[in-house]
């Protein structure tokens, strides 16, 4: 039904603009996502910290109780080897006697000796145990400081997008219609992106030609601006039928259309500058693509 043109600067520019466009906001969801999936690492790593970090802890316990009570095994043997070693000088006499009692003397300094280094022993445990819960509890800090950051950061990155989309309004079309939330700049734009309800196709220096020019799944073909008032004319041709004429349209106004083989939804076309021969905005697209009854 008709030729499409494509003018070198016009197709050039609009790909630029284009990929540079779906760069940041592939950029902005890649950082939402990072932040979710940030948080999600932390939280499990938090968790197997905390979990080693009780193992760890139970094991020590455990081996420094086997070693208390080894210990004290080691003890009450030398304890009861002295007081045999006791009995056995009461019942000596002369130079019997005394070397049982130096022997008892020898014994009880191994016992108070052996004592001592048990004594060392188990502190020491317990010192270890202690720093091994202080470093523990250290790290668990840290975690969860890495944790409250992200949270702060995915927080501050979800509001930004909250605060920008409640700024955003909504207006009746050119056919009548309420439309969905209108963007003006490129950030409101982004924002309208994230959130995802309708696909947003955005075009820079669309100049006027002798022929159609495609713009995803439809063709336009821009037919006279006035930058001094910001309006425009411009003729929207979809499933292959006549073109639609759309005459004098303003800036961010949205210019309503169907494309009855795509959706039941109505299409939006949105100018949020006007220049000499040339205009730039967005075409936003129905997510729901099911052709009109």
């Amino acid at each position: 039904m008709f030729d499409i043109e494509k003018p070198p600067s016009s197709g050039s520019g609009m790909g630029l603009s284009t990929a540079v466009l779906i760069g940041a906001v592939i950029a902005m969801l890649v950082a939402v996502v990072y932040l979710f999936v940030q948080v999600n690492n932390v939280q499990t790593d938090l968790a197997n910290l905390r979990g080693s970090v009780q193992k760890d802890i139970a094991v020590m316990r455990e081996n420094s109780t086997a070693s208390s009570v080894s210990a004290r095994h080691t003890v009450d043997a030398m304890k009861e080897d002295v007081e045999a070693a006791k009995r056995q000088a009461a019942m000596a006499v002369g130079q019997a006697k005394t070397e049982a009692m130096r022997k008892v003397e020898l014994l009880e300094a191994k016992v108070a000796e052996e004592q001592k280094k048990q004594n060392a022993e188990v502190a020491s445990e317990i010192s270890e145990v202690k720093a091994a819960t202080s470093d523990a509890n250290a790290k668990i800090g840290e975690v969860k400081s890495d944790v409250s950051g992200v949270k702060t950061d995915l927080g501050a990155t979800k509001a930004e997008l909250d605060k920008t989309i409640s700024e955003l309004k909504r207006v009746r079309g050119d056919m009548g219609e309420m439309s969905g939330l209108i963007a003006t700049n490129g950030k409101e734009l982004n924002a309208l992106i994230a959130k995802g309800d309708r696909t947003y196709v955005k075009f820079d220096h669309f100049k006027k030609t002798k022929a159609p020019q495609k713009l995803d799944d439809i063709a336009i073909q821009l037919k006279k601006t006035d930058p001094g008032r910001g309006r425009y004319s411009l003729d929207v041709i979809a499933d292959d039928k006549k073109p639609v004429e759309k005459r004098d349209k303003g800036i961010n106004e949205p210019v309503q259309f169907y494309v009855a083989s795509k959706s039941s939804q109505a299409y939006e076309l949105v100018v949020n500058q006007v220049g000499k021969d040339e205009i730039s905005g967005y075409l936003s697209v129905p997510k729901v693509q099911a052709p009109r009854p």
